[in-house]
């Protein structure tokens, strides 16, 4: 175990705790149509952000706290900009994951980058599109990469 290790898994931790606020948005504004796999995913990044609450404590760490609340990066007043909030949850949760299979050991590292398949997979059925490397948009865009050293409240 690492500290990079613990501040990756910290950070995948907060980008869950974001996704699972992201998803509540989504839910409530998401065409009736797509409800269900929004209720999916939304169950799937509850489940992911109990087993890396215990990651973190195997870790030798103790869990963030999610924040009462998270800003969102956009409006979302109806079902088209629902979509695209899920797609953007997915992407960033695919880049935190990608930190976490670089300094993730054994086990962990599988577990990582099963995730980081998962939000890809999510990201392009929310979009209808996909990304050469998934985890890696915003560093092949030449923006800067997000930074896993602390928890923010912004999704």
């Amino acid at each position: 175990m690492t500290a990079t290790e613990l501040t990756a898994a910290q950070a995948a931790l907060a980008a869950e705790y974001a996704a699972v606020y992201g998803y509540g948005v989504v839910g409530g504004r998401i065409s009736p149509a797509r409800r269900k796999e929004a209720q999916e995913a939304y169950d799937a990044h509850r489940a992911r952000r109990d087993a890396l609450r215990r990651t973190v404590r195997d870790l030798g760490g103790t869990p963030h706290a999610a924040a009462a609340a998270y800003e969102l990066p956009f409006p979302v007043p109806d079902a088209a900009a629902a979509l695209r909030l899920a797609a953007e949850l997915e992407d960033r949760l695919a880049a935190v994951y990608a930190d976490l299979v670089r300094s993730a050991e054994k086990s962990r590292r599988l577990d990582a980058a099963a995730a980081l398949r998962e939000a890809a997979v999510r990201s392009v059925r929310w979009r209808g599109s996909g990304v050469a490397f998934p985890g890696l948009v915003e560093r092949a865009a030449g923006a800067p990469a997000p930074s896993p050293s602390a928890p923010s409240n912004a999704l």
